[in-house]
């Protein structure tokens, strides 16, 4: 009866853990960390809720148009204060993406092309699976496409990003834009950039 009791507490425990201890976790469910939610779009200032309609729908249809269409359109959560980054885990990073479960824009990533590179994530997550788009890619590859197709208006980004983009786009002109989800780079995360 004890162990059932302790197993019980445990089990409910997680979900609590994973909140506190996992940010990123709360795309799930940003409106128990502040946000405002209307349909797939979240902020943390209502005032600035069609600014941020407006980027996402932008950046779906991009997408969908340019790298593949998007089955599921993920729910994000753009934060425009620092205090509502820090409360969906940002550092560093100016946005990120959790699975299929959503994306979280921090006050620093409102440019149009960081909402649309972590579309490309999510389409790669609906493509490849979240394991095997993550887990069975090289990283070339995986933020490659996500810095070239998402049209990152930053001419040279800090390495090893400029790498990934510039092996990116050489292996998709020896590949062919429609060869682009069937050529895939295998499982191997090791794999070299083609630019080496």
């Amino acid at each position: 009866m004890r162990k059932r009791v302790l197993l019980s507490l445990v089990l409910l425990a997680i979900p609590a853990l994973s909140w506190a201890l996992f940010k990123p976790i709360r795309v799930v469910a940003p409106q128990l960390a502040g946000a405002t939610c209307e349909g797939e779009v979240c902020v943390d200032d209502p005032a600035r809720l069609r600014q941020a309609q407006a980027i996402y729908r932008d950046a779906l249809a991009f997408v969908d148009q340019s790298v593949g269409i998007i089955q599921s359109p993920p729910r994000v959560v753009f934060c425009s204060t620092a205090s509502c980054s820090r409360r969906f885990g940002f550092t560093s990073n100016a946005a990120y993406t959790v699975g299929v479960s959503g994306i979280a824009i921090s006050h620093r990533g409102w440019a149009p092309y960081f909402t649309r590179h972590e579309m490309i994530h999510h389409l790669q997550n609906e493509r490849l699976g979240v394991f095997g788009a993550w887990l069975g890619r090289p990283t070339w590859w995986r933020e490659g496409m996500a810095y070239s197709l998402s049209r990152d208006g930053r001419s040279l980004l800090p390495e090893p990003l400029q790498s990934y983009r510039s092996g990116f786009d050489l292996w998709l002109a020896r590949t062919g834009p429609d060869q682009m989800w069937t050529a895939v780079p295998g499982m191997n995360p090791a794999v070299a950039s083609p630019t080496k």
